[in-house]
């Protein structure tokens, strides 16, 4: 069938293919063709998040948080301290595990630097979470991993992926800065 697909969009028509397992061959060529389908919408979320300003990225990721159980409040504008988004299992920031979260959306990768002046704003209890569309260095990925504290890093694939998981659970208002439509496949 993948071949089918491929060679139509081509224009080229293949041989026929030997009789016999094409039941395996089609299911084999099913889930293929979904994975390729699930990776080009990837692709495509990936594209649309590039494309917004760094104000939606923060909503967007708080919206993340939200959709994910916590509350969660961006910070007002200004020398933060490296805390974009604070987040807590309640309402009034009491309870924990206090989520630190600082949201960096451009091109570039962080580096350890960046991640090291995060960990160091997190107080005791805290937990750290960076988000980089444009990804981490290796050295950066090392000082998180080392880190006293726990630390989360999430770089614009993951970012996606994670958001696409928890699209069903997000509100209205973070569905209209990246809205998503579900693609139905036969079972």
């Amino acid at each position: 069938m993948l071949k089918d697909l491929q060679n139509a969009s081509s224009g080229t028509t293949a041989p026929a293919e030997p009789i016999g397992d094409d039941e395996e061959n089609d299911s084999h060529d099913d889930e293929e063709i979904r994975a390729a389908t699930y990776d080009n919408g990837i692709a495509l979320i990936k594209d649309r998040v590039n494309q917004l300003s760094w104000e939606d990225m923060e909503r967007l990721v708080a919206g993340l948080l939200k959709a994910m159980g916590y509350c969660a409040r961006i910070t007002l504008k200004g020398p933060d301290g490296g805390r974009d988004i604070i987040a807590s299992p309640d309402a009034l920031g009491l309870e924990s595990p206090r989520i630190v979260v600082e949201v960096k959306h451009r091109k570039e990768s962080m580096g350890a630097t960046a991640i090291r002046s995060c960990i160091g704003g997190l107080r005791a209890g805290d937990r750290g979470f960076y988000v980089s569309t444009g990804g981490f260095t290796k050295e950066a990925r090392y000082e998180a991993d080392r880190a006293n504290v726990p630390m989360r890093l999430l770089d614009l694939d993951g970012f996606v992926r994670h958001y696409v998981d928890v699209y069903g659970k997000t509100n209205e208002g973070t569905r209209d800065i990246l809205p998503l439509t579900r693609i139905w496949w036969p079972a």
